[in-house]
């Protein structure tokens, strides 16, 4: 039976994955405002209400990896080496992934096109701003948890907003940089330095 369960989630993370790929293809070729879900599944060959038993609404689709940076984010905090503290493992968890080239990390090549979809596209861009509260929200109440303070805790919540605000700033100026026409790997360095420096900040602000 475990097999059986097994193989069927690989298929639904196939498929996921599937959907996904396609729909990036169709927006990074038209924009995103110029295709519909319909087309995304037409050109995925699947029915429009299996794509949406696998993304809520159409942002979802290009923006596909957001569950995944909220389970990296909730593992790196709750499954910290005795002794860490949250935002040290956070500063660990995000230079782990530009160290992987890992598409959360925000620098490589060929990231201008993603990023070129967001920019034409009012949705995306408050969808994007959306997440960034929904990950002021998470990482509050992972340092509330983390503390033992309540889950509404202010500090924390305060603590989690400095925290988003700075690794938006690094990413946007990556970001900037790469679409601009520069290598990434030109990037890759400097954007490591600011993020050391924003999480250096960001303790000498937190400790006080």
């Amino acid at each position: 039976m475990s097999d059986e369960l097994g193989l069927r989630e690989r298929k639904k993370r196939q498929t996921r994955q599937l959907i996904s790929d396609v729909a990036s293809g169709l927006f990074v070729q038209r924009g995103f405002d110029n295709v519909t879900v319909a087309e995304v599944a037409e050109a995925a060959n699947v029915s429009t209400k299996t794509v949406f038993n696998y993304f809520q609404r159409k942002e979802d689709l290009f923006f596909d990896r957001f569950p995944q940076a909220i389970d990296l984010i909730t593992r790196a905090v709750r499954e910290r080496p005795v002794g860490e503290e949250p935002l040290a493992a956070l500063r660990r968890l995000a230079l782990e992934l530009l160290k992987e080239r890992h598409p959360l990390g925000g620098v490589g090549e060929g990231y201008q096109f993603f990023w070129q979809v967001v920019l034409d596209s009012p949705p995306l861009q408050a969808r994007a701003r959306e997440f960034a509260e929904e990950l002021e929200g998470l990482i509050g109440a992972l340092f509330a948890e983390a503390t033992g303070a309540a889950p509404d805790d202010s500090w924390s919540r305060l603590s989690a907003a400095l925290i988003v605000a700075a690794y938006r700033t690094a990413y946007v100026v990556g970001a900037r940089r790469i679409l601009a026409g520069e290598r990434a790997d030109d990037v890759l360095d400097d954007h490591i330095v600011l993020l050391n420096r924003s999480f250096d900040s960001l303790e000498r602000a937190l400790a006080s």
